[in-house]
């Protein structure tokens, strides 16, 4: 884009040809924008000037269109009006709105949210496409450069740019299918959970993953002087599923309820060994830069986003 070419074409020159292009007329052009007719013969000078052409011819009382200024009447009205539009001050109206909003979360979430607000979004505001990914190299870079709108991810210090808006709290458990040799037990030990292979699978955001890399969990297990083994390592959610409903893999991940695992899988969940030192909660949240804070768009969808999670929490208490 030619800003430096830009720079020099006054919006108000557009204004003017737009009604020397509808009244065909200086005269009646000039009372439509309430300035004199010799201000509005010098505005069509200064156009002809930029323009580098005579825009109209006249026949009698009437101004003629140049081929180059009927061309612009074509394009000229949806340009002024998205102009019009981006300075309006109004009330935000998400069903007239067109727009993609890009947003990174873990799949393990986006499996009971995504569904819950596209089914809300398809109504009220059919014009906006999500488009949903876990993959990513840097929340924080990502969201600074426009490439993601938002975010959800663990709770952690992030800078002062980005605004974290708290979505959910949830408790760390240990999985495993039904019919595990640990499942029937009323509690569970440390020393017996390390006696099973387990998944590591990825509740962060991330765009690689590597045995190498140590959960929480496995950093917990190091202060201690202990390790587990690890039989797969993985950011997909439905393959972590299908490896612990097949086998004797154990996995750490949420008591937080989601559906696609209660419906679909015979999985039980236990509390954390009580000789294993872990964190009550974890907290979930939604992070956008300062750039869309007074974004219509964003502060709409932040509203939806938070109230389909308070309303699948109030199903989970009724």
């Amino acid at each position: 884009m030619n800003l430096q070419k830009l720079s020099r074409l006054d919006l108000n020159l557009l204004v003017a040809l737009q009604a020397l292009l509808e009244e065909r007329s200086v005269t009646r052009a000039a009372k439509r924008l309430f300035i004199t007719q010799p201000a509005m013969s010098r505005v069509l000078q200064r156009l002809r000037q930029q323009l580098d052409d005579p825009l109209f011819t006249r026949s009698g009382n009437e101004l003629v269109a140049t081929p180059k200024a009927q061309d612009l009447q074509l394009r000229l009205p949806a340009m002024l009006d998205g102009i019009l539009a981006m300075i309006s001050v109004g009330v935000f109206d998400p069903a007239s709105h067109v727009g993609e909003i890009t947003i990174a979360v873990p799949e393990f979430f986006a499996i009971s949210l995504v569904s819950r607000l596209i089914e809300s979004l398809s109504v009220v505001a059919p014009g906006v496409v999500l488009s949903v990914s876990s993959d990513t190299d840097s929340v924080e870079r990502e969201l600074a450069e426009g490439i993601l709108d938002f975010a959800i991810d663990i709770d952690k210090p992030l800078g002062m740019d980005i605004e974290a808006t708290h979505l959910v709290n949830y408790s760390p458990s240990i999985w495993m299918r039904e019919g595990h040799p640990l499942a029937e037990q009323h509690s569970i030990s440390l020393d017996e959970i390390l006696e099973y292979p387990f998944v590591q699978y990825y509740l962060l955001i991330a765009k690689r993953v590597s045995a190498r890399t140590d959960a929480r969990f496995d950093k917990t297990l190091r202060k201690l002087g202990r390790k587990r083994t690890k039989a797969l390592v993985t950011k997909q959610f439905m393959t972590a599923m299908e490896t612990i409903s097949r086998s004797n893999c154990l996995m750490v991940a949420a008591r937080y309820g989601h559906t696609i695992e209660e419906n679909t899988y015979p999985i039980v969940r236990k509390g954390f060994p009580d000789d294993l030192p872990h964190e009550q909660t974890i907290t979930l949240v939604l992070l956008q830069h300062k750039r869309t804070f007074e974004s219509p768009i964003h502060c709409w969808l932040v509203s939806q986003i938070t109230g389909v999670i308070m309303n699948k929490e109030a199903q989970k208490v009724g």
